[in-house]
């Protein structure tokens, strides 16, 4: 089993199908180190050539909500009043950052998810 950089979208692919093909191999294995080598260089690949976006924050909060339960009124204290909650997801307000020291806190979403741009009714 030869490993080599992904330099190409069709390397990209061989490598893909290579892990789908031995990823029950065994950790520490012959099969289970080039799975984890792969895993590597694939990641590194996609890093620089499939980024992934960052999450809109208004739906990344909604999300978060989601997982741990919460209603709108969980996000009182740290957002303002109910109409202030309304209008921050109805995307009629944007955040402040206060808000989004107290949002990333509570749901437990990286700040710089929430300082992301995204468009409200205002600014449409």
């Amino acid at each position: 089993m030869e490993i080599r950089p992904i330099r190409t979208e069709a390397h990209y692919r061989a490598a893909l199908k290579d892990i789908e093909r031995l990823w029950e191999a065994e950790p520490g294995s012959p099969e289970g180190d080039h799975v984890e080598v792969l895993s590597i260089l694939v990641e590194a690949y996609e890093a620089e050539h499939h980024p992934t976006p960052a999450p809109d924050p208004i739906a990344a909060i909604e999300f978060m909500m989601e997982q741990k339960g919460l209603s709108r009124r969980d996000l009182e204290p740290a957002i303002g009043s109910r109409g202030r909650v309304s209008e921050i997801l109805n995307r009629k307000r944007p955040l402040t950052l206060p808000m989004v020291r107290a949002l990333a806190a509570l749901l437990e979403i990286p700040p710089e998810v929430l300082v992301q741009p995204y468009e409200t009714q205002s600014a449409a």
